[in-house]
Formats: C-alpha cells, sequence, structure tokens
C-alpha cells in the first residue's frame, strides 16, 4: 500500500488535463509522497502497537530497564526511518515518471518534509491507537480513516467536489502535507501560505499528540 497507491496516482495522473486539475506535476508527486506516508503512518504503526498492547507486549517492556520514552521513542523512530525510505522511493518513481530532473536540495527538502508530515499522521494513529482498544476495531478505523483522507485529497484537491470541499481538503492533514511538499520541491517559490500550512501541520501535531499520549493506555484492558 506505501508504494502501490502512490505509483497508481502517479502513472493516473501523468498528463496534460491531470497536471492543470491538480496544480501541475510537483503537486501530483506531492499527492503521492503524502499517500505513501500516510499508509505506513495511520495503519501500520497503530495496528502494531494495538496488537503489542493486546499480546501484553508492552507491559512486559515496561519492567525491562527501558524507560517509557525509550519504549515509544524507539517505535517512533523505526516508524520515521520507514516513512523515509518510503518518500525517497515515491520521489524517485514520481521524477522517473513525469521526467524531472531533481537536485540534491530537493532530495533532502523532500526527507525533511516527510519526517515533518509523517510526525503528524504519526500523532493521529496513536491519537487511534489511545482512544480505541481492541486490535481489530484499531484496524477499521485506521482503514476508514485513511480512505476518507485518500478521496477528500483526491477528489477535493481536484476541485470535483466543489470550492469549499477544495478549500477544506487543502487545510486538511493530507492538504497541508501535499502544498508542503509541492512547495519544497519548487525551490525558491517559498511563500506566506506555505508557512501558513508549515504551521498547520505544527498544529495537528501538537493537538493529535496531545490527545494520543495523554490518553493511550498500556494494556487493553
Amino acid at each position: 500500500m506505501s508504494i502501490l497507491l502512490p505509483y497508481l496516482i502517479l502513472v493516473s495522473t501523468n498528463s496534460v488535463q491531470s497536471e492543470q486539475s491538480f496544480g501541475g506535476a510537483l503537486f501530483e508527486i506531492g499527492l503521492a509522497l503524502t499517500y505513501g506516508v500516510a499508509s505506513t503512518s495511520i495503519m501500520g504503526y497503530p495496528l502494531a502497537l494495538a496488537r503489542d498492547r493486546e499480546n501484553g507486549v508492552l507491559q512486559r517492556l515496561r519492567v525491562t530497564p527501558a524507560t517509557t520514552k525509550e519504549i515509544m521513542g524507539s517505535r517512533f523512530a523505526v516508524q520515521m526511518v520507514a516513512n523515509l525510505v518510503i518518500a525517497l522511493a515515491v520521489l524517485s518513481l514520481g521524477a522517473s515518471i513525469h521526467h524531472l530532473h531533481l537536485s540534491i536540495v530537493q532530495y533532502l527538502l523532500v526527507l525533511l518534509a516527510s519526517m515533518v508530515g509523517g510526525a503528524m499522521f504519526l500523532a493521529i494513529g496513536q491519537t487511534l491507537v489511545a482512544l480505541i482498544k481492541t486490535a481489530d476495531t484499531v484496524n477499521s478505523a485506521a482503514r476508514l480513516v485513511y480512505i476518507g483522507l485518500t478521496l477528500l485529497g483526491v477528489f477535493g484537491a481536484s476541485g470535483a467536489l466543489g470550492h469549499s470541499w477544495q478549500v477544506a481538503s487543502s487545510w486538511s492533514p493530507v492538504g497541508t502535507l501535499m502544498t508542503l511538499f509541492a512547495s519544497v520541491l519548487h525551490v525558491g517559490a517559498w511563500n506566506t501560505h506555505d508557512s501558513e500550512t508549515l504551521l498547520a501541520i505544527v498544529g495537528y501535531i501538537a493537538v493529535f499528540t496531545g490527545i494520543g499520549v495523554t490518553q493511550f493506555k498500556w494494556d487493553a484492558r
């Protein structure tokens, strides 16, 4: 899912009409990058954490010398590395499909943006596993959230659902990260709207992290 859906997005939007609808090749690559990072963070991370909680793995880890911050920090670190690998793979595919020649600076900026976006979607995943106890329910809820964000991003950004939905899409977690990716790919074109988008992402991270950390339970009971 982390590679297949972004690849399908890149292939299906590789036309002049699609580029006009979505705002250009860079924005389309940003869309693909966003869903690559979101899939592993929203569906993979919370499900793995919920299963470990149900099986008592988290409780056993808490009696080891490792602190709570080290236990959760290691899981976040592994997920962030996975996000970087996915971002690099999707960016390479996007550049090849759209025949773009990207610089080292653009690659580095995209990797940095993927860390910021990955933190946002990980915070959303943490909120899901904090508010929902069972792994099966977490799995179902994560899929629904991911599908909802996918539809909002694809149809909202294209304007197919109307102007109001297009605006809502642009300020959603998916829309803000799509804009951020497109902005860092277009080096030198950073503007006030891009700064506001980055602040929105930081706001999402703060809100969902606060909920996910304060409401998280170490056992399923």
